[in-house]
């Protein structure tokens, strides 16, 4: 009797139809809706296999969709494929053994602990994005499913996919491996559109968030043209684009490098325009007049060579070097390969996207030093309209950010880095769109796309002596550290070398009550600690708004006693021992503009009559002169005493000392109260005024390869 077919997987929540496929239908990719099938890896080839026995077969390979900044980030994942396969097999049986080994010897508890241990240590690993041992499609156990991990807003998010692959013509026609019988990479994009809402919210981004995504860790964009325009001012050879290269050629065994052409130039015309590259080598030769020339070997995730350049094949700049140096260097070319020569790299491409080195521990290893960043920390937070979104250092309102306290206990290095996270989550907006598709197809375009939403955001720090500190003063001095402009980026990050103390970071959008929330992550060398200032509730008075600007508040916490400080109102001559508080005005130009409020706590609105009255301290006068002053006429008055729980007066005050004297109108009247003191502070000028960078270029907006 033959056996019942096995009913394989289908997810219902990224199902085979349009609805996976499309979000706007305002890509090129719209053109095939027709077209497009459904098929599983046995339904395309023979054998199907999810990785390959010789890592040049699974190279990335781009198709009708313009992810090459996705694919080039998963280059990253090929160029560990020690860790995606053959160490993590070693070291799983090594594991094995081990455990074997306690648990023989009945410790049990050990045994499990070092599993746990082994196992949290691996969801570190970026490798780990594709777990192993699930089933492949020869297996008794295949139902058609596979498991990616993918990092979003601080945590590994697992995602399940059915295997059923877009296809034309019975071929793939999104990413695929250099051999088609391979399938980690089409099913590792199929989970990242997943995430994305569909494979048409991939179309154009950038490299250093899928590296992120794929990683956890961080990734840096260095703009190639900013940098030889520094140079060329400079007027010296040698100049900071040169040791940017010198930096690639340290680096290339370490991490992934991508490059990008945002605009096409004569000597790559056929590279597309806002494409994706990976970085595949660099190497330094001697030329044959002896002098060092630095060749890149490039990757275009097309697979095919397009480039017109000197060093192509055949090309004269080959004649510049040894010809078995040049026999060498070409036979290394795989498809869709050739070499530049420094220069030519400059002056063709425009940015460079390198992603921090990632150890087997799964901590970060800076760019610039190698040390190992083994410490994080990392808090969420939100800039919340009318309260927190208090803009960049340009507005009145920059002290209402959130702030945070980094405690730094020993010389480090140390980065602390601002990922936003985008207005509306992009399955949102996948769904919006496919409930307006037939509507309004119009309203969707590219720029509409939730990777284009991300506010120009910054970020400054502080140095502090302790961490009682007047907040407006610190911040408009100058920070030790800060972005050089509020950026689009989807995160911006700051590398500093910071001394033992505390300092205060400020995230930062540029324009004011702009609402929207991040994660604040700090990597470093040595220990530190973060957490967040909370900020403190406001109580306006009835009816009494606070003029704009910035204000420093301070609440005191006090009682009325009877027989000790329920003095009572100026009526009665115990008045002289209800609660005094002091206040100092500093020096400044002209008054300050100061709230004093007076707030009772009382149960079930019991409230007692309440006022205060400020007094004016002479110069010479003291604690000791006192009752005396009590006596006389105060400066100002809150008054008469009313049934209610809060009472508040706005004056201006000029520089020097006063007494707050809160009172019931009865003496003997017990209670607890809060007086707040809200202080306008006269902002100095900031010198350095922010700036806003310019608009994202993503990748792949333009160019897909066209087969």
């Amino acid at each position: 009797m033959r056996a019942p077919a096995r009913e394989l997987f289908q997810d219902a929540a990224f199902p085979a139809s349009d609805s996976s496929l499309f979000s706007s239908f305002s890509t090129p990719l719209a053109q095939f809706r027709e077209d497009i099938t459904w098929r599983r890896p046995q339904e395309i080839c023979a054998a199907p296999r999810l990785f390959p026995d010789n890592p040049q077969e699974g190279q990335v390979k781009q198709g009708l969709l313009g992810d090459c900044w996705f694919l080039c980030a998963c280059a990253a994942l090929q160029k560990s494929r020690h860790l995606l396969d053959q160490v993590s097999v070693t070291v799983q049986v090594s594991l094995l053994l081990l455990s074997s080994c306690l648990l023989s010897t009945g410790r049990k508890r050990e045994a499990r602990q070092l599993n746990l241990l082994f196992c949290g240590a691996l969801l570190r690993l970026p490798s780990m994005v594709i777990p192993p041992g699930q089933p492949g499609w020869l297996d008794q156990t295949y139902r058609g499913s596979f498991t990616c991990r993918i990092w979003q807003f601080g945590r590994w998010v697992e995602v399940t996919i059915d295997d059923r692959l877009p296809c034309l013509t019975g071929r793939l026609c999104f990413s695929r491996c250099q051999r088609e019988d391979v399938f980690w990479l089409p099913l590792l994009e199929k989970a990242y559109a997943k995430i994305y809402g569909s494979y048409e919210h991939l179309w154009a981004g950038q490299v250093a968030d899928a590296l992120v995504d794929l990683t956890g860790g961080l990734a840096e964009r260095w703009n190639l043209k900013d940098l030889v325009r520094t140079s060329d001012r400079q007027d010296r050879p040698g100049g900071s684009e040169h040791r940017t290269c010198r930096q690639l050629l340290d680096l290339k065994d370490r991490c992934l490098i991508s490059c990008s052409v945002l605009s096409p130039r004569a000597g790559a015309r056929e590279l597309g325009e806002f494409h994706a590259f990976i970085v595949a080598d660099l190497r330094e030769l001697r030329g044959r007049a002896g002098q060092s020339v630095l060749l890149l070997r490039i990757h275009n995730p097309w697979g095919r060579r397009c480039w017109q350049g000197p060093w192509k094949e055949g090309g004269p700049g080959w004649s510049q070097v040894d010809p078995a140096d040049a026999t060498e260097l070409l036979s290394q070319l795989q498809e869709g390969e050739f070499w530049v020569e420094e220069e030519e790299f400059l002056r063709e491409f425009d940015e460079v996207t390198v992603s921090y080195p990632i150890t087997e521990a799964g901590h970060l290893q800076s760019l610039y030093s190698e040390k190992v960043l083994c410490h994080t920390q990392e808090l969420p937070g939100a800039w919340v309209k009318g309260q927190s979104a208090g803009g960049c250092r340009n507005n009145s309102g920059f002290p209402s950010n959130p702030k945070f306290w980094l405690r730094v206990s020993e010389l480090s290095e140390v980065y602390v880095a601002v990922l936003q996270r985008p207005r509306m989550r992009m399955a949102d907006w996948a769904a919006r769109a496919r409930a307006l598709a037939g509507a309004d197809r119009a309203a969707y375009s590219p720029e509409s796309f939730p990777g284009k939403d991300y506010q120009a955001v910054g970020l400054h720090i502080w140095k502090v002596e302790k961490r009682r500190v007047s907040l407006p003063r610190v911040l408009s001095a100058p920070p030790v550290a800060g972005t050089v402009c509020h950026a689009y980026d989807r995160e911006v990050h700051l590398r500093c070398e910071l001394t033992p103390g505390y300092y205060l970071a400020v995230p930062s959008t540029f324009l004011k009550d702009v609402p929207g929330r991040f994660l604040l992550r700090v990597f470093s060398s040595g220990r530190v600690s973060l957490s967040a200032i909370k900020a403190a509730a406001k109580s306006p008075a009835p009816g009494e708004a606070l003029p704009t600007g910035e204000w420093e508040t301070v609440r005191l916490r006090g009682s009325w006693r009877i027989g000790q400080t329920a003095g009572g109102s100026r009526n009665f001559a115990s008045y002289p021992t209800n609660p005094c508080f002091p206040l100092t005005v500093p020096e400044g130009v002209g008054p300050r503009c100061v709230r004093i409020t007076l707030r009772q706590h009382c149960q079930d609105s019991k409230y007692h009559p309440i006022g205060f009255h400020v007094f004016q301290v002479p110069v010479a006068g003291g604690r000791q002169g006192m009752p005396s002053l009590l006596l006389q006429e105060p400066l100002l008055s809150c008054v008469p005493h009313c049934y209610t729980q809060e009472v508040s007066r706005l004056c201006h005050l000029s520089a020097g000392a006063y007494w707050i004297v809160p009172s019931t109108y009865l003496p003997d009247t017990e209670g607890s109260f809060t007086v707040t003191i809200a202080t306008r502070i006269d902002r100095q000028s900031i010198h350095s005024q922010e700036m806003l960078g310019q608009l994202l270029q993503e990748a792949s907006f333009m160019a897909v390869m066209k087969t």
